[in-house]
């Protein structure tokens, strides 16, 4: 399979994020520069206490952005031509640029957080007028081949993801769905268990985890189908066989028969078992994902029966 990102992610090269700027550089360096990425500009003097401690926690905070800001920092007392067209009454005297003009800036030292906000700030907004990362298409083009059933594809794309970004709960989620969809339930289990605490309410990962808690549960009644069945016939108010056979048909694929057996338990007795026919929808819902067609009809009718 071919691969869909490049080589191994290399680190940022952070030894020129931050220079020395002058009047006669100041075009290349700010404005010019801006139009390719976020460029901050600082306003100094070595006699100032404040540009000091300002300083070096910006350039830090520069460098932690990891090449999607860049700095100049420009000393007053050698460029007050420089400091007096750009109106420099007080320094420190910070201003961001992009696309050739000032966005935003600020006067006088800041705590080190609201300094690494700023420069967050700026970084995210260089991200989003850059458009989707490699890892945002890939981790697409894995969503397209999983549409298209090519489940090969999908798999080697979110490998290479992870090779790159060993924490993508995306890819991660992608993998273990996968892994769900051949049973191989352990491995399942094992990439899900990759995900920290923290982190378990992520989409993608909730719904590859309640995949998996169904089709394990599911696969326990799957060879009793028929006999399901059969209850059902005799006893069209047998709750419990409706509800194990709906979990089997989930696990086995039949998921639009899975949401219309559970459907008409809650239509029959909707506080059966503390209502666990809803609760079963619900995790039906987000295994399924809640753009799936399947999943915004069933919602639907199951607010029709709720409410009717």
């Amino acid at each position: 399979m071919e691969p869909i990102l490049g080589g191994a992610a290399a680190p940022a090269d952070t030894a020129n994020l931050v220079k020395n700027g002058s009047t006669a550089t100041f075009m290349a360096d700010v404005v010019d520069a801006s139009h390719d990425t976020a460029v901050v500009v600082d306003f100094w003097a070595p006699w100032c206490g404040p540009c000091k401690q300002l300083g070096p926690a910006l350039e830090k905070a520069v460098r932690d952005a990891r090449g999607a800001v860049r700095m100049v920092k420009i000393n007053i007392d050698e460029n007050p031509e420089l400091a007096q067209q750009m109106r420099i009454q007080s320094i420190p005297a910070v201003y961001a640029f992009r696309d050739g003009r000032p966005v935003d800036g600020f006067v006088g030292a800041l705590p080190e957080s609201q300094v690494k906000q700023f420069v967050s700030r700026l970084a995210a907004g260089a991200a989003a007028a850059a458009g989707p990362s490699p890892i945002e298409e890939a981790l697409a083009l894995a969503q397209e081949a999983l549409q298209a059933g090519d489940s090969a594809r999908a798999a080697n794309i979110y490998t290479q993801i992870l090779q790159h970004e060993p924490a993508n709960l995306d890819a991660i989620a992608g993998l273990a769905r996968l892994a769900v969809a051949r049973k191989d339930f352990a491995k399942a289990r094992q990439l899900l268990d990759r995900v920290p605490k923290e982190s378990a309410g992520h989409a993608e990962v909730a719904a590859a985890r309640a995949a998996l808690e169904l089709a394990e549960a599911g696969q326990k009644s799957q060879g009793a189908v028929g006999e399901l069945r059969q209850r059902l016939q005799r006893n069209a108010g047998d709750h419990e066989a409706r509800y194990e056979l709906a979990s089997a048909l989930f696990a086995a694929g039949e998921r639009g028969q899975a949401v219309d057996e559970l459907l008409d338990l809650v239509k029959r007795d909707r506080k059966w078992n503390d209502e666990a026919a809803r609760k079963q929808l619900v995790k039906f819902f987000e295994a399924m994902g809640h753009g799936d067609p399947l999943t915004v009809a069933a919602r639907k009718r199951l607010s029709s029966i709720l409410f009717s």
